[in-house]
């Protein structure tokens, strides 16, 4: 049996559908991306997913119940960078991952500083969120979610105000996530990073 199982999953805003009866499985260690033009429905589909929108029809289900965003299980299994993440603004980057770690079961410091090492963090490991570039901010959205226990890692476009470097540390991650047996769904439009991680290809607007 699939991790994730996506069945007929359908958006529509008023007249507009944007999602139409969409169907994949997604097996662990695995990652699928979605790809499509800008207005596909890419953003919608794994807002569905994660349980950030509610589609009009449709089931989403892991490890075969459906997926509820709100059952302890379910938080504990996914990992979700969406670009809308929320940062505590009164933590320092060091804090906010630690925060995250230990509200999600993890007791590991020293795995939390070698994710800040990882995405190039260190730096600004005491800066709070306010004070961080573009780019630091989206490093900190992603190491939001490897230092936290994860089954499904679900992640919109992550290579997005990433520099060559960043974008290089992605990869890598996805591909050590792939081998740990991690499920990943992402959208992305970088071409060279799907073509390194992807194992399915999900066109959208077709």
């Amino acid at each position: 049996m699939a991790l994730l199982e996506v069945r007929a999953l359908t958006r529509r805003f008023g007249e507009r559908i944007v999602l139409d009866t969409i169907d994949f499985d997604l097996e662990t260690g695995r990652i699928a991306v979605l790809v499509g033009p800008n207005g596909s429905g890419k953003s919608t589909l794994l807002r569905c997913v994660a349980g950030a929108e509610r589609a009009d029809e449709g089931e989403v289900r892991l490890d075969g119940r459906i997926l509820d965003e709100t059952h302890p299980d379910i938080r504990e299994a996914v990992a979700v960078g969406l670009d809308d993440i929320d940062f505590f603004a009164d933590l320092s980057v060091a804090e906010h991952l630690e925060l995250l770690s230990f509200a999600h079961g993890g007791r590991d410091r020293d795995g939390v500083d070698r994710v800040i090492t990882e995405f190039g963090l260190e730096p600004a490991r005491d800066q709070l969120p306010a004070t961080l570039s573009s780019g630091q901010r989206r490093r900190l959205a992603l190491a939001s979610c490897f230092v936290r226990p994860r089954r499904l890692l679900i992640l919109d476009e992550p290579e997005q105000r990433l520099d060559t470097v960043g974008l290089s540390r992605l990869t890598t991650r996805l591909l050590r996530e792939k081998e740990a047996g991690v499920a990943v769904l992402m959208a992305s439009h970088d071409a060279d990073l799907v073509a390194a991680v992807a194992d399915e290809r999900i066109e959208m607007g077709e």
